[in-house]
């Protein structure tokens, strides 16, 4: 019989449980009448590869405890608010644009956005350390926006209304000059969070996308697109007035 090693022998990077990834997106799931049938009671299986540990000083690809499901649950269709969000082949996405827990290193307070341009990742800082990571498309050169503000406030399923220059540049939006409203087509996506800076409205966002294969690109005109599954998911998270840094 093998003796059984103590918890003094783990390695001393394994300090804590990832209880935090994916949680939005198994109670969506679960509350919002799912396209797939999702057996719950299989989250708690070995066969899920459940990670009983904490990040630490360890950054994995995909990190997962017994309260979160593999990738294919976190980015599959459902039903919100009367939209059937398709599924996102996430096979198809590179693995570090995918929705995981890392340790944090930003530095910044917990409850803070944080968006690393050049990386093209969005970190929402979590207590204890750690920080929830998800891959974002930013904005082409010449259309970057950086700085410390707030999230004023969010929406779902929002209209989107071109600026007059962007309609000046594509004359065929000339039809949405009075807002397009929000669905499966919209540009803003499922959600968006509406960043503010001294009480102003800076115009830009950070907001869902039907165009899940631009994350990690830089094509937007200067908003940061996430995936429609992770814009629901960090919308979830997000409570009230949250500081953003961009930079």
């Amino acid at each position: 019989m093998s003796k059984p090693v103590s918890q003094h022998e783990l390695p001393q990077t394994v300090s804590r449980r990832t209880a935090l990834l994916g949680l939005g997106s198994v109670a969506i799931a679960a509350g919002a009448g799912c396209t797939r049938s999702v057996d719950m009671s299989a989250l708690s299986m070995p066969s899920l590869q459940v990670d009983d540990y904490a990040t630490g000083s360890i950054r994995p690809k995909i990190s997962v405890d017994r309260q979160v499901t593999s990738p294919d649950l976190m980015y599959a269709s459902f039903t919100d608010d009367g939209f059937v969000l398709p599924e996102v082949p996430f096979k198809k996405i590179e693995p570090q644009w995918r929705r995981q827990v890392v340790v944090d290193p930003t530095g910044e307070a917990p409850g803070t956005i944080v968006v690393k341009l050049q990386e093209r990742f969005l970190y929402y800082v979590q207590p204890g350390g750690d920080a929830l990571r998800y891959g974002v498309g930013i904005g082409r050169d010449g259309f970057l926006w950086s700085g410390r503000a707030n999230i004023q406030y969010g929406k779902k399923w929002p209209t989107w209304t071109p600026p007059p220059e962007m309609i000046t540049r594509k004359p065929e939006l000339e039809k949405w000059r009075g807002g397009q409203p929000g669905g499966l087509q919209n540009p803003l996506g499922a959600r968006a969070l509406y960043i503010f800076q001294d009480g102003r409205d800076t115009g830009f966002r950070v907001h869902g996308s039907p165009e899940w294969w631009t994350i990690g690109q830089a094509m937007s005109s200067g908003c940061v697109r996430m995936i429609n599954q992770d814009v629901i998911d960090l919308f979830n998270r997000v409570n009230g007035k949250t500081p953003i840094v961009v930079g």
